[in-house]
This record gives structure tokens, C-alpha cells and sequence, in this order.
């Protein structure tokens, strides 16, 4: 169902709905929430005169008492009368001027005797005028203590017939209802409108979206949480370009770097064929070539594989206990080969050794993925300084190149698969993947991690592990 309609529909029936309950109220309630409202009413004046009774005519202060009930009689439209112990009347107040008759031929007794019967210090009856056969309210109570009654309280109301009240107010309420009803489906279908219309702009710029329209502009303007869905949208198509963009680079960068091996196992097993077969020394040349690239080749996939594993959660943590400086001198001594081949240097500065618990494997890999991307990009000098530093909340690990340094605006880049830094001097080694990797496995432990870099002077890679065991 379109929202259009389904907003009417919700509107009409609301409408509908009060419209229901009014007639409800005003026409089949009417009388009886009359009668609740006059009940409570002469309740409330009772009390009010039972009041003034305990406290002004007890006091003796008699013009203050009848003064107030009077004011009570005439502000209300009822007839009030005060009886002594006997029944006979001590003060009365005539404001209908058609009340119940009083005296000893007529009903008063029968309401004394009633209550005197009953037990109770009040008494609320509805009886019919003899004089014109409508409708009263008679309340009656006991003035002092309900055992030693000192006086009563006699109270009379005319209930007024509301049949002819409720017959002008169907009218008057049928003309309002069919002139609301008109109103009502026009403000609805207005406000139908209205409120629709940021949804369709919103889902037209969606379906252009979905064909692959990564330029489309999502309109908003109406109401908040409209504006809000399109801010989400926009900042989703952002994020789709992003990966598109990305998308393209990593599968240009994944054919260029599977290309070259590529090319180059089939080059040398080729000239094995035509040319180094019946050579040993070239054919093993050739052999260790293609080995190389087998090799680098195998590295390839195997990053490919372990970062599509970290990125999609399918790869678990294996955490255990184990020290730290000893693990970086260990990983550190892997790198002697290559430090004493090819004149690196890289300098250890350790701290006092801590117990870490975490997984060994992938913080191994982490640290080894960092000092070869340090070797990659370090200056001429072939510096490359580790330090572990103890914290309060964990230890700090930071891996710093003397290379170019990377610029600012490339440093939250940096992280992202297949990206590399266009400061350096030398061939690259390695997959493009190593510090995605890195992102992916610190990410996976929640440790907090960056860069650091100055254009010239080089680059800082720090972690921290948190899970520290004193």
C-alpha cells in the first residue's frame, strides 16, 4: 500500500474515531453524566454548609452561617433548609421557588424517619416533584454526631430534562460532524502529500542509485527524520564510490602484480625449454627464478586468503600468555639475513618484559608486517627503529622508518589494501596487503593503533596491546 494512502487512511479513521466517540458522549451519556455531575454537585454543597455549620453556627456566630449557606443555595440553583433534632425547620432558603413542600403532611418525616432508620449519617434519594412531577435530588444528613444528631441538612435539586438539550445538541453536532468530515479528507489528503513527497523524491534518487548512478543527490527537505534518511543515503553512495573506486584499483593492482610472475615463470620455463635446458647452471639460474616468483606468488594468495578471513570474521582468535621482548627479539632475528644481505639496521630498544595475552600468531605477523614495511620505505640510511614501551594500560609498540614521511591527507590511506606511498626510492617488496592485514588483526583484538609522520624526517606505525598480565 503507498504511503500516500495509507496516511489518509490513518487520518480518516482517527477522525472518524472521535467523531464516533463524541456522539457516544454527547447523545447516549448525556443524561446520565448530567445526573453524575448534579450528584456531585449537591454532594459538594453539603459539605460545604456542613462546614460553615461546625464552624460558624456552633461558634455562635449564626449571621456568618446562614449568610454562607444562602450563598451556596443561590450560587447553585438548589433549596437549602436546616431542622433541628425534631424536624422542624430552623433556617430555609426558597431559590427555585418550586421546591419540595415541607412540613408534617408532606415528605419531610419520611426522609427524617428514612435516615433515622438506615443508621447512616447521609442519605442521597431521586424522587419526583408532587407539585410539577419532575425530577429531584433529594440529599439529606445528619448535622453534629451521627449518634446525638444535633440538627439535619436538607438539600433539593431539580434534575432538568436534557431530552430537549440532547435533541439540539444532535443537530447542532450533525452539521459540525458533516462540515469536519470535509475538512478532515482535505487537511488529510493534504498532509498525505506532504509527508509522502520527501519519501518518493528519496526513493526515485534510490532506484538511480541502485542502476549505478553513483552522482545522484538525495532531496531531504520536509520533515527531520526524511533529511536524516537522506544524509544516510548520501553518505552511503559515498562509501559505494569508495569501494568501487577501490574496487577497481584492487583488481588492477591484483592483475598487474599476478601478471609479472606470471609472465616471468612462463619467460624462464620457456627459455628452459628452447635454450638452459642441456645448461646446468643457467637451467638451475632460470629453475631459481621461477621458484622466486612461485614463491611471491604463493605469499600473494596467502594474504589475499588471510585478509578475506579477517575481514569477514570468519577468523578466530587462539589467545594465550606469552612475553613480549622475547617475541620481538625473536621476530627481529628472522630479519638478520636480510639486514646482513642487503645492509639494513634495524635497532631494538626494549623494555621491562610483560606478559601479554593474546593471539601470538597474529600479533607476530602484525609486528613482522610493520618492520618489513619500515624496510620498504626507510631512507637511504637503512634505519629501522623498534621500541617497546610499557604504559600504565598496556604496552606501545612502535615501528619508525627514516623514509620521505607520508602526506597528511594520505595518512588515513594509508591502511587500505593496496595502497602504497608514493615517497620512495627503491622497489617495493611485498603484496600491497601487509598493513591491511594489520588493520584487520588490531581491529579484531579492539587494540587502538595509527601513524605518525613528517614529510622528510619519516614514519611511526604504533599499536597497544591492552591485555597485559603484570
Amino acid at each position: 500500500m503507498p504511503l500516500r494512502l495509507k496516511v489518509w487512511i490513518h487520518f480518516v479513521v482517527f477522525i472518524l474515531l472521535v467523531f464516533v466517540l463524541m456522539w457516544i458522549f454527547q447523545i447516549f451519556f448525556l443524561e446520565s453524566f448530567y445526573e453524575g455531575e448534579k450528584t456531585r454537585s449537591v454532594t459538594k454543597n453539603a459539605i460545604e454548609i456542613k462546614e460553615a455549620y461546625n464552624t460558624d453556627y456552633k461558634s455562635g456566630n449564626k449571621t456568618a452561617f446562614v449568610e454562607r449557606y444562602s450563598e451556596v443555595a443561590v450560587n447553585n440553583d438548589v433549596c437549602v433548609e436546616i431542622l433541628d433534632r425534631y424536624g422542624r425547620s430552623i433556617y430555609s432558603k426558597d431559590v427555585l421557588g418550586d421546591c419540595m413542600v415541607h412540613g408534617r403532611e408532606n415528605s419531610t418525616y419520611k426522609y427524617l424517619n428514612e435516615i433515622r432508620r438506615i443508621e447512616q449519617p447521609e442519605a442521597l434519594y431521586k424522587v419526583s416533584n408532587p407539585k410539577n412531577s419532575t425530577d429531584m435530588l433529594v440529599y439529606i444528613c445528619v448535622l453534629g454526631s451521627e449518634k446525638y444528631p444535633e440538627g439535619y441538612l436538607l438539600i433539593n435539586s431539580e434534575l432538568a430534562p436534557v431530552s430537549s438539550t440532547a435533541s439540539i445538541i444532535k443537530r447542532q453536532l450533525f452539521i459540525i460532524t458533516i462540515i469536519l468530515i470535509f475538512v478532515a479528507v482535505f487537511i488529510s489528503i493534504f498532509l498525505a502529500n506532504r509527508i509522502s513527497r520527501p519519501i518518493d523524491r528519496i526513493t526515485k534518487s534510490a532506484e538511480n542509485l541502485a542502476k549505478g548512478n553513483l552522482d545522484t543527490k538525495f532531496d531531504g527537505r520536509g520533515y527531520l527524520e526524511a533529511q536524516k534518511l537522506a544524509d544516510t543515503l548520501m553518505y552511503a553512495e559515498k562509501e559505494l564510490s569508495r569501494v568501487d573506486t577501490m574496487q577497481r584499483d584492487l583488481i588492477a593492482n591484483v592483475s598487474h602484480d599476478l601478471r609479472t610472475p606470471l609472465t616471468m615463470l612462463k619467460a624462464y620455463a620457456e627459455m628452459i625449454r628452447d635454450l638452459s635446458g642441456d645448461n646446468p647452471i643457467k637451467r638451475n639460474e632460470h629453475l631459481e627464478i621461477i621458484i622466486n616468483e612461485t614463491d611471491r606468488l604463493s605469499a600473494m594468495v596467502n594474504d589475499i586468503l588471510d585478509l578475506s578471513k579477517l575481514e569477514s570474521g570468519k577468523q578466530k582468535m587462539n589467545p594465550t600468555e606469552f612475553e613480549i621482548s622475547s617475541k620481538m627479539h625473536d621476530i627481529i632475528g628472522r630479519f638478520k639475513g636480510i639486514s646482513d644481505k642487503m645492509g639494513y639496521h634495524i635497532h631494538f630498544t626494549p623494555d621491562a618484559e610483560k606478559i601479554v595475552f593474546c593471539d601470538v600468531v597474529k600479533i607476530e605477523q602484525v609486528i613482522y608486517n610493520l618492520i618489513n614495511n619500515a624496510i620498504n620505505y626507510t631512507g637511504d640510511d637503512k634505519q629501522v627503529y623498534v621500541r617497546q614501551i610499557n604504559k600504565p594500560d598496556g604496552v606501545l609498540i612502535e615501528i619508525e622508518d627514516t623514509g620521505d614521511g607520508i602526506v597528511e591527507d594520505k595518512i588515513k590511506l594509508i591502511f587500505d589494501k593496496y595502497y602504497r606511498s608514493e615517497n620512495h626510492k627503491r622497489e617495493v617488496v611485498g603484496t600491497g596487503l601487509g598493513l591491511s592485514i594489520v588493520k584487520a588483526v588490531l581491529k579484531l583484538h579492539g587494540y587502538d593503533y595509527g601513524v605518525r609522520s613528517t614529510i622528510g624526517k619519516g614514519s611511526v606505525f604504533w599499536f597497544k596491546i591492552n591485555d597485559v598480565n603484570n
